[in-house]
Order: structure tokens, then sequence, then C-alpha cells
């Protein structure tokens, strides 16, 4: 049985009698963004990387990764905090300090580092909301980077200030830029579960615009199922 958090119930039970008139008036506040003005060049031979984004939950973040061409997996984990408290329930509570993450296991021959961060800015998630995301509060909902090493890094930091400086939103940038520690995988009913659960109210209002926006967004960088 799938368990939601109070936020993702409260929101599913207020909306389900809303549901016909959200399809018809849902506009996900995507932003157009620059190309990164410092990147990771693209890579001569093919080795495969990983990036660790949190940007609320993890449904709708793992699903738009999914369908980015150059990505070979992506999975819904935690990421800021110990592995005895790596377990939704604990989560959820937000007191943990992990986040809703997901892990992103790329060709860096195919994408680089910097259009991964561009598709996680523009269309994955809104990175002005401190600690909760559309309907779910929360520091398990924060926006983050967890960086492997040096160069995403300062990859992450240069994006985000000539983002800040170009006034691409209209409000400030709160996403952290943080190591990353360790990665844990999430409970195996939270792997894939937009391409599992499609008709639920919650993924119809919050998710599926975010996959449609980046098939909008990025038309060469969209791969379909």
């Amino acid at each position: 049985m799938v368990r939601l958090s109070t936020g993702k119930l409260v929101f599913v039970l207020g909306t389900i009698a809303a549901v016909a008139l959200a399809l018809c008036t849902q506009s996900y506040a995507a932003a157009a963004l620059p190309d990164p003005k410092i990147d990771v060049p693209l890579a001569a031979a093919n080795g495969p990387q990983t990036a660790v984004f949190a940007g609320g939950c993890f449904w709708g973040v793992d699903a738009v990764f999914k369908h980015v061409k150059g990505v070979v997996r992506a999975a819904s984990g935690y990421a800021g905090g110990s592995a005895s408290t790596a377990k939704y329930e604990q989560v959820s509570t937000g007191t943990t300090g992990h986040a809703e993450s997901v892990r992103i296991t790329y060709d860096p021959s195919q994408i680089s580092y910097g259009q991964l961060l561009k598709v996680f800015f523009s269309v994955a998630h809104d990175p002005t909301q401190l600690n909760r995301q559309g309907p779910d509060t929360g520091t398990q909902y924060r926006s983050a980077i967890f960086y492997t090493n040096a160069e995403q890094k300062r990859v992450a930091e240069s994006y985000m200030a000539q983002l800040q400086a170009a006034r691409a939103f209209g409000q400030p940038i709160v996403t952290q830029v943080t190591p990353l520690t360790a990665f844990y995988e999430a409970e195996a009913y939270h792997q894939d579960y937009v391409a599992h659960h499609p008709d639920e109210p919650y993924i119809v209002f919050n998710d599926l615009p975010k996959v449609a926006n980046l098939q909008r967004q990025f038309p060469s960088l969209y791969r379909g199922k």
C-alpha cells in the first residue's frame, strides 16, 4: 500500500473534485533560462557520471529526468541525513536532515552537468520556494544540489550566480549547494511512481506538467518512453 505524507494526502483529498478544472487551467510556471556560461565539456568517451538533485517530492523530479536524453538511470531516494533515518516515514517528519532527492546517472558524452542543471532549474522544480514545493512543506522538500566533486560545485555555484545576476526568477534562488555524503534509495513503491500512477490527482496536477514542459522547452533533449 502506498503511504502518502500528510501534505500529499490533504492535497489529493482537496483536489479530486477539481481535477477536470485543473487539467484545463494548470500552467506550471516553468522558466526559460540561458545556458550555463561555465560547464563541464562533453566527454570524448562514454563513462557514467552521477548528479544528485533535490527539488520537492522526488516523484516529479525523477519523472522529468527519466525523459532526458543521456540519462541512463534516475532513482528516488534520500540525501543529507544518516542511513538510520533514510526511511520514508522518518524523512516525512522533516527532522532527519534528509531531502527527498533523485540520483541521476548520465552519459557525459551525451549531456553535460550544466545541461542537467538547466533542466533542474527550468522545469523540475521552483528554486525560489524555501523548504517547500507546491503543496509539500518541510525541510525534506528543500531545493538542493548535492555535488560529488569540486567541478560540479564550481558549475552549480557559477550557474546560480549567473541566474541571480540575470534576475531569471522573480524571487531569490534558495537552492542549497552541499557535498554529497551518501545517497540512499527510497522504498520500491516510490520508484517510477509517476509512470505507475499517472492518473492520481497529485501526479496530474503537480508532476505531469513538468514532463510536458520538458518536452516543450527542451525538444532536442526530450526522450519519450
